[in-house]
């Protein structure tokens, strides 16, 4: 390990010489040089040991992972959609600034990031050899990394039948599948990473690894149901009567039923327990790969100087307010799994802090020694990092669709629509969003402090972008029904 070290130093010495003086790529500052392993997972909530979710999440490798560094227990996406989150994250820019609000089009497609380098461009352009394998971006993988090693199988394999119901989107199933658990993409995208990662390199890397699951098909082999026996299953806790103290446009923004199955529908035929069930053993599978690419990073030669951050691009609800999947600004639909462990930064701290996934980007800058981007609009996370609990003036921004957007504090999460409605919740008194507040005589100022987050200048709407969208598209129809 010693020797490899030796080694490293004295390779990233004169690249670094050897660059500045041809001119190419920029040279390295050689005594704060990091690696970056960079572990996305998709549509993962917080159901994971560490977060504390459900009860019965079992996610030893993510909370050991954790236990390695720092746990944002209070970040949230910046949209609970795959595409813009991802886009946000990669960029560093806001949905509202950019005007990638859903599925398309791609980050490549907005006029506002054209010259804008992405963040594994940016680690490219600063010398470092970048690669990754399964899902980083919402596709095109291939043309932001020097080297792509595949899905590797993406979201299958599935079954010719769906095993679970008819209802519902192609992806949309769950179930024991398929017999074995290196058949599954993941498994593979682990092995990848694990090769990768068992050799030396010339020059520092960035090296993402994103994983498919928990991502609808919930299929996994039977040996990750077994993990978590129907008949033993804890259900989300559901208030029947959540939804009455919300406006008729929040109710109508998620109700996605072209997209995902009804809660009333997964209800009455009985699913509830199974779809949990496949959710949960989908977490517990993935856990495992997460748990292959850190137990080759500690036995390889970089285990000391790398920096590695998992995330989930946003949250997912499982009958919680009477909704499935994606696609909403209460907790359930932002909150994501975020942890940072870098080098010389301790262990086992645990910030509630709001954060962003936003924030990736300043801080890998500022862990790595590279330059900061004044342009960008997210903040380093490296002062929680020292001090989880410092001083922080920066509440998390999420938006689902012009107009929508949720700001949420250390304490409190406040939510104002386009129309005009607006939701107020306290986390101290009701974590589960329960109560809306708004009405409040007494919440009024604090209302107002969170709404002077608010942008005063939102992006337009793509071409190709929210047309497509149902869900969006319904909610602006019925407003202006209202309107007239």
């Amino acid at each position: 390990m010693a020797n490899a070290k030796i080694f490293r130093s004295i390779v990233y010495f004169w690249l670094a010489v050897f660059s500045a003086a041809v001119g190419g790529f920029a040279p390295v500052r050689t005594e704060e040089v990091r690696n970056v392993l960079l572990i996305s997972i998709d549509d993962l909530n917080d159901w994971t040991g560490c977060l504390g979710g459900h009860p019965q999440a079992l996610t030893p490798n993510i909370d050991r992972l954790a236990q390695r560094g720092v746990l944002f227990a209070n970040a949230h996406c910046q949209s609970p959609v795959c595409n813009p989150s991802r886009a946000s994250m990669l960029t560093g820019r806001y949905p509202h600034t950019t005007g990638i609000y859903f599925l398309s089009p791609p980050l490549t497609q907005a006029p506002a990031l054209e010259g804008v380098l992405t963040l594994p461009q940016h680690f490219a352009r600063n010398g470092y050899y970048t690669l990754a394998a399964g899902k980083i971006f919402h596709g095109r993988d291939q043309s932001f990394f020097d080297e792509y090693g595949g899905s590797k199988g993406g979201f299958g394999p599935r079954p010719s039948d769906k095993i679970s119901q008819p209802h519902g989107h192609p992806l949309w199933d769950w179930g024991a599948y398929p017999e074995r658990t290196e058949q599954m993409p993941d498994f593979k995208i682990a092995e990848w990473a694990t090769e990768k990662l068992s050799r030396e390199f010339d020059r520092p890397f960035f090296m993402g690894v994103g994983f498919y699951r928990p991502h609808v098909p919930m299929l996994v082999p039977q040996r990750w149901f077994d993990l978590h026996p129907r008949e033993a299953l804890q259900l989300p806790l559901v208030l029947e009567n959540d939804r009455d103290d919300l406006s008729p446009y929040a109710v109508d923004l998620t109700n996605l039923e072209h997209v995902s199955p009804l809660h009333s529908w997964v209800e009455s035929s009985g699913q509830w327990p199974h779809a949990v069930q496949s959710y949960l053993a989908s977490v517990s599978f993935v856990d495992d790969c997460v748990g292959k690419v850190l137990d080759a990073l500690e036995r390889g030669p970089h285990a000391d100087n790398t920096v590695v951050v998992l995330f989930s691009d946003h949250g997912f609800h499982l009958g919680e307010k009477g909704r499935w999947a994606k696609r909403s600004l209460w907790e359930d639909g932002t909150r994501v799994p975020l942890i940072i462990a870098a080098p010389g930064f301790g262990s086992g701290k645990r910030s509630r802090r709001p954060a962003e996934l936003l924030d990736v980007f300043p801080t890998l800058l500022e862990l790595t020694g590279l330059d900061p981007d004044p342009a960008q609009e997210g903040q380093s996370l490296v002062p929680l990092m020292r001090n989880p609990a410092a001083r922080w003036e920066h509440p998390a921004i999420s938006n689902f669709g012009p107009g929508n957007y949720a700001v949420r504090s250390t304490r409190y999460r406040f939510i104002k629509y386009r129309d005009g409605s607006r939701e107020f919740y306290d986390h101290r008194n009701d974590p589960h969003e329960w109560r809306n507040l708004a009405q409040q005589p007494e919440v009024q100022e604090l209302i107002s402090q969170h709404e002077a987050f608010l942008p005063r200048e939102e992006a337009a709407v793509l071409p190709g972008n929210s047309t497509g969208h149902k869900a969006h598209s319904a909610s602006e129809r019925e407003l202006a029904k209202r309107r007239q």
